[in-house]
């Protein structure tokens, strides 16, 4: 099973964007990523195509199984 941490964010837009993370290390600290969130926000380390992050939407682990049959 494969996990994804995945942030969210809001842009000045008004606009929903994400940066996820594979195999995060559980379990997850809330405030240890709402802290990390608001510091990529501060330092304005990432850039989206919707606009500036301004603010923390929420965060969200993802389980996503995938079953490969050999045809």
């Amino acid at each position: 099973m494969m996990k994804t941490l995945e942030l969210q964010f809001v842009t000045d837009s008004n606009q929903a964007t994400n940066i996820s993370l594979d195999a995060p290390k559980e379990p997850v600290d809330p405030v240890a990523v709402k802290s990390a969130m608001e510091a990529i926000i501060v330092s304005n380390a990432f850039y989206s195509t919707k606009g500036k992050l301004v603010a923390v939407k929420g965060a969200r682990v993802i389980e996503r199984n995938v079953t490969e049959y050999e045809i």
